[in-house]
């Protein structure tokens, strides 16, 4: 329960039950539009938690508000700054969102295939966060990433930072942000095994290691030379106010930071050394030979020392040249066991509090040291000389050159008030100032490039014409950088007008994500376009039940569009979206009253004309009691229903066809969807990987699919080839392989169609490419991958010659034969009462498809998740000669054929119809019933 009092705690009243431990916010000054907003993280009824926020005065649920939509993860609410963070997991993946000033939330951008694990937020300073990222390939280690103004494009600023867990079991990232720089931090990184501690000036964009002493404490020489021997830092900060961690910088002495650590190859828990910088970092020089807390009073005029020790002691060590020198000083008369050490409040204060204990049986002692005696006066305006910041000689740090004011070495006196940075000049802008925009990689000459999953033109898709979008230069300024002129506006993200376009990439999903819904209830649609006119677009909308709408433009339907579906069934609803410039369609299938977790629909790439495939519903969990399997074929208006997982098929026509199943798990229902290529002849040609590709194997469909798009690219640019002719499709697993497929591509007349010598010829072309090591590409920076071939397959022309038939009827026979030997079984089964079938499925990674080559020699089953259509799959459209009526066949490779559609009085029943309802003359409806027989069905594509 949480509870709020006005006056000091003499009433309290119940704002909220069951909120969240440590996840309940004050709004902040300046961030919050009302300054008495409480945001907090509560528990609802039925388990979930939600994001709520009220007023103080008056928390009822009439005045909640509900900022985010629909449910959080528990525990994921963070409020800090101008920010607010929450947690989503959705498909077993976690997705964060972001408010900046309490504005709509959106969806926090990584690079695509950062796929994290865990997140962690740094730091919201001057309007940007920086958060610690776990990705899918770390266990130990977390990528810092820096974000833009509003949070949500993020950006690499240093892979695999050292973390460790707390005393409490709270994560603790080697990560440190240096007080009074604006910046500048410092972080350990791991690289092959060793830890080393890297400094940035510049918020990530650059990081150097850090340059060994000179010489030791004696004034011997220290032979570490970088980068093979550097400084190395323990950057943990205490938790408790009483005792330091084991670094130290202070806002009011921006130049000086007390660390312990050690040099050499990599950082040591063993020979740690206390470190002094007097200079922000540039140099450095060891104060102690075991490791120290350091108090900071004066504004660093006065450093105090006492060593970190079990033991009692009655010494401490006071430096007054900011390290440089240092002198012994007893506190007590009797050696003391110290608890902690704690300073007067105001960094000017030579006051410090020292307590603990003379024995194990004593009380607490407090000895109160006072350092004012030792100066005999306050610092005057010729006590002190400027500063200047810098990094290795550049004064231009943040685009500006900062200078401070510090008191002289020599000179004995009291500081006082602290004065802050004497002078600030912005500096012209250079490519220093600007780091790599979202979706931007840095290469080795310095450049900015698009990643390989990137598409730049993609900033352009969700603008109308008239309007603008700031189309990006690959780079972005860092945030809080204060350069001006130079290069800012080379670098600066541009206005641009939107261009016009045709619709493309047209969707139409339900508001829930859904394919099923109540009878009588609203369903609400939305219709989206990845590229397009939105503006000026007529949108017509089918909901299959003889009802349509239609829209002058897309502003009308921002807020989704409503139906109410009277009758029970399928629905195929359809919408088309039209401007001057083009159109586009798409289809939904909606299941009304018959409300897995995923569907996979397997089934080979590329087959031949006249040989039966076999496609297969691959479900996960794969064990869910009785299903239902609804199959379309290309733009047939009715399906075909079986209780079986998979259906045997042949195509008579060449060309593209589209492939969707459907699966009804109770109120569940999951569907995926397919293209398959039909040519007489073609050629398949496995392709491997240099090694180094398996690092950065996620093995999930969307990078397959990226990674094909690239490979075609780099064999159409190796060869000379039409990309029209090539298909590759990366394989699940590893090592990482893939399938090369060459078609025999015809133009729409009809004309120009290769032949079978052409594609060996094209195979041979491509076999010598790869086999000179000419095919590669680079995955990121540094990283070049090359394409090699494994072996060549060839699918030739149906043989249909006499001197095969006698042979062919031999294996007729053999299939009557063992058709009428499952009828048979299959009969005496139906006669044993209780006996229950179940549609039997196998797991993904148990499938194996049959080749189109041979029975003999089978092509490895190619995921088709990835195509989502022939577009994504292949940079260029496959376009094949339309043919007026191309025929599939389809079988249930267990029971015969398909069964045909029926409407039962059994199935109003169960989806709550009306007894005696009949469909409405217009309406789309399909039942999901099978009938006792299965009878064979061939369907027009």
């Amino acid at each position: 329960q949480l509870f709020s009092s006005v006056e000091f705690g003499r009433r309290w009243l119940l704002l909220h039950e069951g909120v969240a431990p440590n996840r309940f916010y004050w709004s902040m000054m300046g961030s919050g539009r009302e300054p008495d907003l409480v945001h907090l993280e509560a528990k609802t009824v039925d388990g979930h938690a939600q994001y709520i926020t009220c007023k103080m005065q008056n928390c009822s649920e009439a005045s909640r508000s509900k900022p985010f939509p629909g449910y959080i993860d528990h525990n994921s609410l963070i409020v800090q700054d101008d920010y607010v963070f929450v947690q989503l997991t959705s498909g077993g993946r976690p997705h964060y969102y972001v408010s900046y000033r309490r504005n709509a939330f959106a969806q926090m951008k990584l690079p695509k295939y950062s796929l994290p694990k865990d997140m962690h937020v740094i730091s919201t300073d001057e309007n940007q966060v920086f958060a610690a990222v776990q990705e899918w390939n770390q266990n130990d280690t977390y990528n810092l990433y820096i974000s833009d103004t509003r949070g949500v494009y993020f950006t690499l600023a240093l892979e695999n930072v050292k973390s460790s867990q707390g005393l409490e079991g709270n994560l603790m990232i080697d990560l440190y942000e240096v007080a009074g720089i604006k910046g500048m931090f410092l972080a350990n990184k791991k690289i092959d095994n060793q830890v080393k501690t890297f400094i940035t000036y510049n918020k990530g964009r650059d990081w150097s290691l850090l340059q060994a002493p000179d010489t030791d404490l004696r004034g011997n020489p220290i032979h570490c030379l970088l980068p093979y021997c550097s400084l190395h830092l323990h950057l943990k900060v205490s938790d408790n106010p009483y005792t330091s961690g084991n670094i130290a910088s202070r806002d009011t002495a921006p130049s000086i930071i007390v660390a312990s650590g050690n040099t050499g190859t990599e950082l040591s828990d063993n020979d740690i050394s206390m470190f002094v910088s007097s200079d922000a970092g540039n140099t450095w020089r060891q104060i102690f030979e075991e490791e120290h807390s350091v108090l900071y009073l004066d504004q660093g005029g006065v450093l105090v020392a006492m060593k970190h020790t079990s033991l009692p002691i009655r010494h401490l060590w006071l430096s007054f040249d900011e390290g440089t020198s240092w002198s012994k000083y007893s506190f007590t008369s009797l050696p003391l066991f110290v608890d902690g050490v704690l300073g007067e409040p105001g960094e000017e204060t030579l006051i410090m509090t020292v307590f603990g204990h003379f024995s194990h049986r004593s009380e607490w002692q407090l000895v109160k040291v006072d350092y004012k005696s030792i100066f005999d006066r306050r610092c005057a305006e010729e006590d002190y000389r400027p500063w200047q910041l810098h990094s290795q000689g550049e004064a231009c740090i943040m685009g500006a050159k900062r200078i401070y004011r510090k008191r002289k070495s020599e000179k004995k006196c009291m500081q006082g008030k602290y004065a802050g940075a004497m002078t600030s000049e912005p500096c012209v802008c250079t490519e220093a100032d600007f780091d790599c925009d979202y979706g931007y990689e840095r290469h080795s000459n310095g450049q900015c490039l698009p990643a390989f999953w990137y598409n730049p033109s993609s900033l352009s898709k969700d603008c109308s014409l008239g309007q603008s979008y700031l189309n990006s230069t690959g780079y972005r300024k860092v945030v809080s950088n204060n350069c001006t002129d130079g290069v800012r506006e080379r670098y600066t993200a541009k206005p641009q007008q939107c261009p016009g376009k045709a619709p493309q990439g047209l969707r139409i999903i339900t508001s829930d994500g859904k394919l099923t819904a109540e009878q009588g209830h609203n369903v609400t649609f939305l219709v989206q376009l990845e590229e397009g006119d939105l503006q000026r677009s007529l949108i017509q909308v089918d909901f299959g039940d003889g009802i349509a709408v239609s829209y002058a433009n897309l502003s009308s339907t921002e807020d989704g569009i409503k139906h109410i579906y009277q009758n029970v069934g399928i629905f195929r609803v359809t919408v088309l979206v039209e401007n001057s410039l083009g159109s586009d369609n798409a289809v939904l299938y909606l299941h009304i009253t018959c409300p897995l977790e995923h569907v996979h629909l397997s089934l080979p790439f590329v087959t031949t004309k006249n040989k039966e495939v076999n496609a297969t519903a691959v479900l996960w969990p794969s064990q869910v009691g009785t299903l239902t399997y609804v199959w379309w074929f290309g733009n047939n208006t009715e399906p075909l229903i079986t209780l079986e997982g998979s259906i045997t098929f042949t195509f008579s026509v060449e060309g593209m066809n589209t492939i969707t199943v459907q699966v009804s798990a109770g109120n569940t229902i999951l569907q995926d969807t397919k293209t398959i290529a039909v040519y007489e002849q073609f050629q398949s040609l496995r392709l491997s990987f240099s090694a180094n590709l398996d690092d950065y194997n996620p093995d999930i469909p969307e990078w397959r699919r990226d990674i094909s798009r690239v490979v075609k690219r780099a064999l159409v640019e190796a060869t000379g080839i039409s990309s029209k002719h090539i298909l590759v499709a990366v394989l699940p697993g590893l090592p990482t392989s893939a399938e090369l497929f060459i078609l025999p591509y015809e133009d729409a007349t009809g004309e120009n169609k290769r032949t079978a010598a052409d594609l060996e010829q094209i195979s041979e072309t491509l076999i010598q490419k790869l086999n000179q090591n000419l095919v590669h590409f680079e995955l990121k920076p540094g990283v070049q991958i090359l394409v090699h071939a494994a072996h060549l397959t060839a699918a030739p022309l149906v043989d249909l010659t006499p001197s095969h038939s006698g042979s062919a009827m031999l294996m007729l026979l053999s299939v009557v034969f063992v058709g009428l030997a499952v009828f048979i079984i299959y009969k005496f089964k139906r006669k044993i009462p209780g006996l229950n079938i179940y549609a039997q499925m196998q797991n993904e990674k148990d499938q194996e498809m049959v080749s189109p080559v041979s029975q003999s020699e089978s092509i490895p089953n190619v995921p088709q998740s990835e195509l989502m259509s022939p577009e994504q799959l292949v940079d260029e459209k496959l376009e094949v000669q339309p043919i007026e009526q191309p025929q599939a066949t389809v079988q249930n490779p267990r029971k015969g054929n398909a069964t045909k559609v029926v409407w039962t009085e059994d199935f109003q029943k169960a989806c709550g119809s009306p007894r005696g309802f009949k469909p409405r003359p217009g309406a789309e409806v399909f039942p999901q019933l099978l009938s006792p027989r299965a009878q064979k069905k061939s369907l027009p594509m």
